[in-house]
């Protein structure tokens, strides 16, 4: 007659090191059995962690220390929650502290931190996969740098030799010159007369056709300019030089 071989019932094992703790094994055991984190079953959940514990060590696995506090801490909550409570006195206001309330408070912690945890894996995740291209370097041409109130005579002088290129005057042979030379005391009343209003630099030569003249009216431009009377300004890197009144502009003619 053969004999029937009874045996164990296998059960799903899950090793300790699957898990990052004791809270991450009890929120597992939560999540297996569908229960409510704010009321949980500590008698059927204490049974299975215990369980898990003694099956580890059957198979002479190492387990922390923390593992077994954890177990301490689930025998006390199921004892506290056997013993038969306290009378209520009707004037008596205490509510009922229930014993399972620090445990849950550590477990949604917990779970806040895997929360956060698996955020940033997803997006170091995606940032891996992007692609960032280095910055480019802005081309020394463009690169601008800021004005300062006021404009040099270097910069003066490079935008009085730019005015003579763009102007262009042929000289004229010494018998055809007209003798229409004007002093430098007239080309700073013209220009004083001009700034009504801020003025281009180019536009205080537009009424010259001579290189004389033009010549003449740039030594009244930086005459008025040493005697603060006019000053020369940039509200823009590479932007048109504005003539404006000085702080010392009287509007006067000057002496001849």
């Amino acid at each position: 007659m053969a004999t029937e071989v009874i045996t164990e019932p296998q059960k799903p094992f899950v090793h300790l090191a699957d898990f990052d703790g004791p809270l991450d094994l009890l929120l597992h055991l939560i999540r297996k059995d569908e229960v409510e984190i704010y009321d949980i079953p500590i008698e059927k959940i204490t049974k299975q962690y215990v369980a898990i514990l003694e099956a580890n060590q059957k198979y002479q696995l190492e387990i922390a220390g923390e593992y077994f506090v954890m177990a301490s801490t689930l025998m006390r909550i199921k004892s506290q929650m056997l013993l038969p409570a306290p009378p209520v006195m009707v004037d008596d206001e205490a509510e009922f502290e229930d014993p399972r309330e620090e445990l849950v408070d550590q477990l949604l912690e917990y779970q806040r931190y895997q929360a956060a945890a698996k955020h940033l894996e997803a997006k170091a995740a995606a940032r891996q996969r992007e692609y960032t291209r280095e910055a480019m370097a802005a081309p020394a041409e463009i690169i601008a740098h800021q004005v300062q109130p006021g404009v040099t005579i270097e910069e003066l002088r490079g935008a009085f030799e730019a005015l003579l290129k763009r102007r262009q005057i042929p000289e004229l042979p010494v018998a055809e010159t007209a003798p229409e030379k004007v002093t430098v005391a007239e080309r700073i009343d013209y220009i004083k007369a001009q700034l009504t209003h801020p003025v281009r630099f180019v536009d205080l030569f537009a009424d010259q056709l001579t290189r004389d003249n033009l010549v003449t009216t740039f030594l009244a431009l930086l005459e008025l300019c040493r005697h603060q009377v006019v000053q020369v300004t940039q509200s823009t890197a590479f932007g048109p030089l504005i003539v404006t009144k000085g702080n010392k502009f009287d509007g006067q003619p000057s002496e001849n």
